[in-house]
């Protein structure tokens, strides 16, 4: 789009882009501080101990309540799956024809008869 001096919105996205060059450098230049990093460190600090108080409180919650945790259904999710994998085992083993699961019961026989 070219300007035109009909076009009354010129003067404002003018402004707009100026704005943003500005905020960008701004922006820039307080992201690259040590200051900034320090920060940004603090408050992820501060976000994960609150992150685990919560977790703590909501579990001690969920005991008194002789509730679940999702711990727990986690764990016993990874438990069912154990379960499920063993039977499909012995049912693979249980469906396979005899012969291909039979032990040999006494010694092979290598003697033939003697001819008649």
């Amino acid at each position: 789009m070219t300007d035109t001096p009909n076009d009354p919105m010129a003067f404002f996205r003018q402004m707009i882009s100026q704005w943003e060059k500005a905020a960008n450098e701004f922006g820039g230049k307080a992201v690259s501080s040590s200051e900034f990093a320090q920060g940004m460190n603090q408050m992820t600090t501060a976000s994960l101990t609150v992150q685990q108080a919560v977790s703590e409180a909501t579990g001690k919650a969920l005991t008194a309540a002789n509730m679940p945790t999702r711990a727990d259904i986690i764990a016993l999710g990874e438990r069912l799956g154990a379960v499920e994998a063993r039977l499909i085992r012995i049912e693979t083993l249980l469906t396979q024809p005899p012969a291909a699961n039979a032990v040999p019961t006494g010694p092979k026989r290598t003697r033939q008869p003697p001819p008649k």
